[in-house]
């Protein structure tokens, strides 16, 4: 049999020499199934964001509500901010706000402050990533976390 017989038959689904019967098409494996990451919890649950969001600065000395972490910030502000604090608290305890939309939007309520990232120390709200640099700078936040 000629090439341009062979690949005919193999095309049509005729039967070729040390193949099986059924056309080259269907003998491929199958890709496997596309399973999209399932998006992030939030770490509210079903809880009011207000709710958590007092629970949250009222149950660490130092809350920092960031885009992303300390380990991947996801805006040169917040990686400011974690940078500053990391260093200096230890326990450092932050919120990362792109999980859950709510507690973004309801942060700004809370504080009366537009912008993120925001920081709070002993339940009290410092403000965002240009005054923690500021405090950095003159020595007010050491001394604010010294207290």
């Amino acid at each position: 049999m000629s090439i341009l017989g062979r690949i005919k038959r193999r095309l049509l689904g005729g039967p070729t020499a040390n193949t099986n019967s059924q056309p080259y098409f269907e003998q491929r494996a199958s890709p496997p199934a596309y399973e999209p990451e399932p998006e992030p919890l939030s770490p509210r649950g079903e809880q009011d964001p207000m709710e958590y969001i007092e629970e949250v600065v009222k149950g660490h000395r130092v809350v920092l509500f960031m885009k992303g972490n300390p380990m991947a910030p996801a805006c040169g502000f917040s990686a400011n901010a974690a940078g500053i604090l990391s260093p200096l608290v230890p326990d450092l305890h932050t919120v990362d706000i792109t999980i859950d939309p709510e507690v973004r939007e309801k942060v700004k309520t809370y504080s009366s402050w537009p912008t993120l990232p925001q920081v709070y120390i002993d339940g009290e709200f410092v403000g965002g990533s240009d005054i923690l640099q500021q405090m950095a700078a003159n020595g007010d936040l050491e001394k604010m976390l010294a207290e």
